[in-house]
Parts: C-alpha cells; structure tokens; sequence
C-alpha cells in the first residue's frame, strides 16, 4: 500500500485555477496530479459548472473519480456517469429572490442550471454568458426558466460589478439562496447553505475521507467555503483578493502552472 501523504486528497477548482483559457490542462500539471496519485492521493474537482457543463470536459482529460459540481448542489461520479447526490433551488424561492434583488438594485438579467446529468442551462433574453463555450439554450420568458428543477440561478446586472452585486443579493435573498461569486460575470443563488465547502465534504465521505485530508486550490469567493472546510488552501496568484487573502499559500496563476509549482513540492 502507498504511504498515506501529508494530504490525502486534491481539490481543485476548474476555471482560472486548473484548466488554462482554452479549457485545457498543461502537460506539467498533469504530470503533477500523477505525482500526487503515485503517493496515494485522490484528486477531487470541485467546480461551479454543473455536471453537463463538464462531462465531455473531464472525458477529453481522462477524469474518472467524483465531481463536486454546481457550487457544491451535485456530486457527479465520472467514472460511472452517475449522479450520486444532488439538491435543487425551490423554485418559488429563486424567483422570490430574483424579485427582491431587483427591488434593491433594479432589473437583472438571470439564468438558470437544470438538474440532472442532461439538465440545459437556460437564458432569459439579455442574459450573456460569461463562458462561451458553455452550451445554454435562450427563452423567451423569465417563467420558462423555472419549466423543470434547478440547481442554481446565474444573475447578470447591466452596471454593478460583480463584487456590488453580490453583496447586494445577498443582502436582499436573506435565507432564501446562498450567494456565490464564481467568476467575471457570474453571480450565483443556490440552495441555502449549499456551497463547495459542503460539497467537499460529501465528496470526501464519499470516498471515505475527511475533507480536512485536503489541499484545496482555486482562484474566486466561491472557494472560500472549500478552503475552510479543507486543511489547507491555495490561491493563485491572480484570484481574487479575498481568496488570497483567506489562503495559507498564494501560487502562480493557472497559465503559469501555479497548481503543479505546489503539488511538485508536496509530493515529491
């Protein structure tokens, strides 16, 4: 049997930590990963897309183990092509917060993640999405949004920020949805009280782990909960400042192999 390392599992997060720009990983983090699994790690992603957003991804990469996806709201095992767990926004609920944000910061434009590994992501009219290779099918109403089970609601203002937004729906949903920032352009409601640092937690039970056995890296808000739920976590170097400035290390950025500088020493 290998030896148990000092971390037992890797989780990465996707988008601006793992993958380059072009949705790829370079060949010197892959060799890194293999490093880790030589010593008997496991390596866990840990994503905001959900699980249709990332099944031909993690085929093309060769990714079989589990998968944390939608801001912690399903657990994807890639090997099976099963969906182990997953909770839904109350419907009723996301257009009630969709509501109440607007009364604060006046019209949004939203979108929505179906459940379910053929789930479609939908976009109202005047929703742009912030990652164009993700498929997203358009409406013409804000109510088709809600014709099957969420996972999550994307939120897009015509003027505020990202971090202005955020901060106002979260003031403005209360219990309703957890609030997310996960990436330019992408303010998130999910499931109250769901997030990656719940996720990382079921993941690892999943595999019968503890998720403080983790190094966890990523690069926005939305890991924050990941890195307090794991043992250690890892920013790179062109995350977001509240990210790096909650991390235990700060890397280089993804375009320079800022996860592969960290596993290289770790593990060697």
């Amino acid at each position: 049997m290998p030896i148990r390392p000092a971390y037992a599992l890797v989780a990465t997060d996707l988008d601006g930590t793992l993958l380059r720009r072009d949705d790829t990983v370079s060949p010197r983090t892959r060799t890194a990963l293999a490093l880790a699994a030589r010593a008997g790690a496991r390596h866990l992603v840990v994503t905001g897309r959900p699980v249709p957003g990332v099944r031909g991804l993690l085929a093309g990469l060769g990714y079989r183990g589990p998968v944390v996806c939608g801001q912690g709201t399903q657990l994807y095992d890639a090997g099976t092509g099963r969906l182990v767990h997953a909770i839904t926004l109350d419907r009723e609920a996301a257009d009630s917060a969709l509501g109440k944000i607007e009364a604060q910061v006046g019209p949004v434009f939203a979108a929505v993640d179906q459940d379910g590994v053929e789930g479609r992501t939908l976009i109202e009219p005047g929703y742009l999405m912030p990652h164009p290779t993700l498929p997203a099918q358009r409406t013409r109403h804000r109510d088709e949004l809600w014709s099957a089970p969420v996972v999550k609601v994307l939120v897009r203002h015509p003027e505020l920020d990202d971090d202005a937004l955020a901060e106002a729906a979260r003031t403005a949903v209360g219990d309703l949805a957890s609030v997310t920032l996960s990436g330019p352009g992408t303010v998130e409601l999910q499931p109250f009280g769901v997030d990656k640092g719940s996720g990382l937690a079921l993941a690892a039970d999943f595999l019968g782990l503890d998720a403080r056995d983790a190094i966890a890296f990523g690069d926005m808000p939305n890991d924050l909960p990941m890195f307090r739920a794991a043992g250690y976590g890892v920013a790179m170097a062109d995350a977001h400042p509240d990210l790096r400035a909650a991390a235990d290390e700060v890397t280089s950025p993804n375009e320079a192999d800022g996860v592969a500088e960290v596993l290289e020493r770790v593990y060697r």
